[in-house]
């Protein structure tokens, strides 16, 4: 950050206040800051403050007790007879999940609603006698609770004779695509991988494929390790870099690339495209239902929570239906468990209690910008921001308590990101002591202090780096009871 001479920071701040004062005095309300390229879209933010999805693997693998099956499974031992699609909403509305998705098709080619391309489907299994579609009870069960949802359709397809066929299997791809998206009504979100047979000569179509998919639903968004409206975080174990950009080129990036994994993971601050991560991992060690499996444990799924949600991304748990076709009641039960200790952590703010101030303030006392926003309940649209003449100094927001009175151990730190991800650099101080730094913010950063529960009278939080005008929306101080750090290992 270039430091500019006392003298003319003082003359400039001057002038700045002048010309505020000028306006207030004409009655003129002081207008936002510019934005930062690039923006996200609507359908991108409102996907970003869902934080927590559900996924559902769900097919013959279930029954097989593969992981990816091989395209050889006879579709009649497919046969879910307490399939209740209900109850898997209820499961994600008790947990406060608004979106769902389900596998359509996994790599063993076997559909879950009868394809007038295939065969191999629910159409040959025993299950209602072969009449059912569960990819339609799943939507109708979700429509009525007021979910939204998603699906996977896997490109690799390992029962299907026509993969490997370049033109014919993406024509019949893509003709299994239309199927669903016409068929189901809206959905929220596709899902793409890049996934294929290393033996065979295959090229999957996705610019094809992803200019259909906006055609039939234009409000959708696609995920893929490219996008173009959702990548993938680079890992499935729920992790997010301790630095993620949501912005990222994807001129870079290539679907089934591994060696752009650690791109994925941390974004690019030069990205010239908005493109958030989402971070998959399964509640469970298997994507799909196994017997000899338990779900894993509420503090490993608040780890992930912090390292996911906590870094600027979306969580997708996988939550997967066995062979009775429910999610079990031990996921259920932590689906509940995990719903309940968020909301033990972060349903008080201490910060609410607080006085607050600023380095500066946008537009002077009553211009709109002031540090109050922050403490608010509209996390996007409503902001401090700090004056523009001020960039040769340290912004920072203070939050001041009565003597003695703030114990916490979890900061929480949002930006306005509907004008742009801007922070690169904040510092946490607790009367006068440094307890925590990081790099990125987004959407929501979540500090766990590694040393534990504090006690103070004033926290500030300092911009130390940013891309033009830091825009802070919301800041929380939060006591989580289930945080132990000597217990817990922080990657």
């Amino acid at each position: 950050m270039v430091k500019l001479p006392h003298a003319l920071f003082l003359t400039t701040l001057v002038l700045h206040l002048s010309f505020t004062l000028a306006i207030s005095a004409r009655g003129q309300v002081p207008t936002p800051p510019l934005p930062i390229l690039p923006l996200p879209s609507y359908s991108q933010l409102k996907w970003q403050q869902r934080e927590i999805i559900m996924f559902l693997h769900f097919g013959v693998n279930t029954f097989t007790g593969y992981e990816r099956g091989t395209g050889h499974e006879d579709p009649a031992i497919f046969n879910p007879v307490g399939l209740d699609t209900n109850q898997w909403v209820s499961a994600a509305v008790d947990a406060g999940i608004s979106l769902m998705i389900l596998t359509a098709k996994h790599h063993d080619g076997f559909c879950l609603w009868p394809s007038k391309y295939t065969d191999h489907s629910v159409e040959r299994s025993r299950w209602k006698d072969g009449k059912g579609d569960v990819v339609w009870e799943f939507v109708d069960a979700a429509k009525a609770r007021g979910v939204d949802v998603g699906l996977y359709l896997s490109p690799w397809d390992r029962h299907e004779p026509r993969y490997g066929h370049i033109l014919e299997y993406n024509e019949y791809y893509l003709a299994q695509l239309q199927e669903l998206l016409t068929n189901y009504g809206s959905l929220r979100e596709i899902w793409f991988d890049g996934f294929k047979n290393s033996t065979l000569n295959m090229t999957y179509y996705f610019t094809e494929w992803f200019s259909m998919v906006k055609e039939l639903q234009s409000s959708i968004n696609i995920f893929s390790d490219a996008g173009p409206d959702v990548r993938w975080v680079g890992n499935e174990d729920g992790i997010a870099g301790t630095t993620c950009w949501a912005t990222i080129n994807r001129t870079s990036l290539s679907i089934g690339n591994a060696s752009i994994e650690g791109y994925l993971n941390v974004g690019d601050p030069r990205g010239t495209h908005y493109l958030p991560a989402e971070c998959d991992v399964t509640i469970r060690d298997g994507w799909f239902w196994h017997k000899s499996e338990s779900p894993k444990k509420l503090s490993k799924l608040l780890q992930i929570y912090y390292n996911s949600v906590g870094r600027n991304c979306v969580l997708l748990l996988n939550v997967p239906p066995n062979t009775t076709g429910l999610p079990p009641e031990t996921d259920v039960h932590t689906l509940k468990e995990l719903r309940t200790a968020l909301d033990t952590i972060f349903s008080v703010n201490l910060a609410e209690k607080c006085s607050v101030k600023a380095s500066s303030q946008r537009g002077g006392e009553d211009g709109g910008f002031g540090p109050e926003n922050v403490l608010d309940s509209d996390h996007l649209w409503t902001y401090w921001a700090p004056v523009d003449e001020d960039d040769a100094q340290d912004h920072w927001i203070e939050m001041r308590g009565a003597d003695g009175g703030l114990r916490f151990n979890v900061v929480r730190i949002q930006e306005a990101v509907g004008l742009g991800q801007r922070i690169k650099r904040h510092e946490i101080y607790v009367d006068g002591k440094k307890v925590a730094q990081g790099t990125t913010v987004g959407h929501k950063r979540l500090h766990r202090l590694k040393g534990g529960v504090v006690q103070g009278s004033v926290v500030r939080i300092r911009i130390t780096e940013s891309k033009g005008l830091p825009l802070v929306s919301s800041i929380g101080l939060h006591l989580d009871p289930f945080w132990q750090p000597k217990d817990v290992k922080v990657p």
